[in-house]
């Protein structure tokens, strides 16, 4: 399937419907795509899985050699042009590698942030002298390298770092002042991406090496997961930086902060996605091996309908994953060769909101997956001896990595306040037509899909009508509603999942017949009717949280009498029926 610019732009699924063929789904792979999958698969089991012990105790040269070999392999320069010795790849490509890697606990961890928030500034960002000192290595493995962004004061709050940089008297160098916090791969990175206020006021990125005097190392934390991997403070004390070593321009660095965050979160979605895959097969083989009252834990139905819920969560990460890899490369393509850095700027930004979505849904996929799974495997989940004990372990950081779950909420309805206020879109016009299709009467539902289509319009509907709500009751003040807000994004966030599986499951039974997309069909819906219900209590706890109102509760009243017309009558027989399949091929499968 060809990937080509188009008029989508970021949030669109807010507003308009999508047609099944306009999504890219794992099954429209290209064979390049999956010779890149088979290349990072047989990776990771013939050379990462063996040294997963060495990885845990902290032996960093096992990593570095890691890395190395993955950049022989071409599994580091996805993302780096061909002239600069990388492949180039599509973000679909980028975003198989990051799935690929997610069971692989700390070593993806490291390759993930070389690979992506560690290469990409300079990719996007470098001059051309920086790309061709820099990109060859970074790409190769010769250089590995790190993002030093976060400070000891300063989290979330990215701008309100005290890092400073000060122009020496020659002119020749920056020095900088200042210490950054948590930085992963700092024990054995060449090259850091540090952000410092030049003058104490303009936030500006440098690319800063490891033998620059001033710099050195605070020793390695102690984590509760991800123990293989390095992190540490990286202190700057009169570090000296060549000024050829700004990247970008002077008092523009939070450009390049933000926008190679949004590549940074769409890619820790596809690693948990690829973590929560491997993690559920881990369980099916656990449920069916243990046997309790003479028979395996897999043959009671509760097992079951865990399972089905894991898979049909997964079935919706992974949609969401390869919905939002389409329309990356869309707004980004042609950006490998592109110097003009507002256009730059904007290939990056376009779908930061679907970016935020893929964090945010595919860390919380995990999570659920896998303490689930310790659930499923008892007393024995807890213990190291089973891989279940360090999937659990491992997840919690994904939540809080690259902007916690919370940031990323916001960042959702903030965006559809700026396009509203900034005319892009026309929210009175969708508020009423919204109204009016709330009022039908919904259609028979005579054809596969039918019924559940309408529910993914119905919630579109929902999350317009009720945030309509919030900004007539709000105005300017919205921004500080951070209860409603929040609200909100899980509402839209349900939204972009539930179409996702039903576009691809649409897509699937029109290109093969529903006889042979049974799975499909069945995970699709089995995930809809999880996600229906979610919305209703979202949608309670909004407005239960509002001021009371006479129009409030004529919404709250219009929704709830709208979704309660989708009930779910064989939800308990379908799990089933998934789970059979699942414990059959003891793995994930659609």
């Amino acid at each position: 399937m060809k990937i080509t610019r188009d008029s989508k732009k970021g949030l669109d699924f807010l507003f308009t419907e999508t047609e099944p063929e306009q999504v890219f789904t794992p099954e429209d792979l290209t064979e390049e795509h999956k010779m890149i999958a088979l290349t990072a698969k047989q990776f990771v089991e013939r050379d990462v899985l063996p040294q997963m012990e060495a990885i845990e105790a902290q032996q960093f040269e096992q990593t570095v050699a890691l890395l190395k070999k993955a950049g022989a392999l071409g599994l580091l320069g996805h993302s780096v042009p061909e002239k600069y010795g990388g492949i180039g790849l599509d973000k679909i490509s980028k975003g198989i590698v990051g799935e690929v890697l997610g069971e692989t606990g700390s070593y993806g961890v490291a390759h993930s942030n070389h690979t992506c928030i560690a290469t990409l500034p300079i990719t996007y960002f470098g001059s051309e002298e920086q790309k061709q000192k820099y990109l060859p290595k970074l790409a190769s493995g010769d250089y590995i390298g790190a993002y030093c962004l976060t400070e000891p004061s300063s989290g979330s709050d990215a701008l309100g770092a005290t890092t400073t940089a000060v122009l020496s008297e020659s002119g020749k160098h920056y020095i900088l002042n200042g210490t950054k916090q948590w930085i992963t791969n700092a024990g054995f990175s060449d090259t850091f991406i540090v952000y410092a206020k030049v003058d104490g006021t303009k936030f500006t990125a440098f690319i800063v090496e490891k033998d620059y005097p001033g710099l050195s190392l605070g020793p390695e934390e102690k984590k509760m997961g991800i123990k293989g991997s390095s992190t540490c403070s990286v202190i700057l004390e009169d570090c000296i930086v060549p000024v050829e070593n700004v990247l970008g321009e002077i008092g523009k660095g939070h450009i390049i902060a933000f926008n190679v965050l949004n590549l940074g979160r769409f890619n820790l979605g596809g690693a948990c996605t690829g973590g929560a895959k491997a993690a559920l097969k881990e369980i099916i083989h656990y449920t069916n091996e243990r046997k309790q009252f003479k028979q395996s834990i897999s043959s009671f139905r509760a097992t079951q309908e865990k399972l089905a819920d894991m898979a049909s969560r997964i079935f919706a990460a992974e949609s969401v994953q390869y919905r939002t890899a389409q329309l990356l490369e869309s707004s980004m393509g042609s950006l490998y060769e592109e110097s003009d850095t507002t256009i730059i700027r904007e290939g990056l930004a376009e779908f930061a909101g679907e970016c935020s979505i893929c964090k945010v849904f595919g860390s919380e996929t995990l999570d659920y997956v896998v303490d689930e799974g310790v659930q499923l495997h008892g007393g024995y989940g807890y213990m190291q001896e089973y891989r279940i004990e360090r999937f659990y372990r491992d997840s919690r950081i994904n939540r809080i990595f690259e902007g916690t779950n919370e940031i990323n909420r916001f960042l959702v309805p903030n965006l559809l306040v700026k396009k509203a206020i900034g005319g892009e879109i026309k929210l009175n016009e969708h508020l009423q037509k919204s109204a009016k299709e709330m009022n039908e009467v919904p259609v028979n539902f005579d054809s596969p899909l039918k019924k559940e289509k309408t529910m993914v319009r119905s919630i579109r509907n929902a999350f317009l009508l009720l945030a309509g709500a919030v900004f007539e009751m709000y105005g300017k003040n919205i921004g500080q509603e951070q209860e409603s807000l929040i609200k909100l994004s899980d509402i839209a966030i349900q939204l972009f999942a539930a179409e996702s599986v039903i576009l691809r499951a649409e897509k699937a039974v029109r290109r093969n017949g529903l006889t042979n997309e049974v799975l499909k069909v069945k995970l699709a819906e089995s995930f809809i009717y999880t996600a229906i219900l979610e919305v209703e209590m979202h949608t309670r706890r909004l407005l239960n949280g509002m001021p009371s109102s006479e129009q409030n509760e004529k919404l709250r009243n219009l929704i709830q009498d709208r979704f309660c017309k989708f009930n779910d009558t064989d939800g308990f027989l379908r799990k089933r029926e998934i789970a059979a399949r699942l414990i059959e091929a003891e793995a994930y499968i659609v």
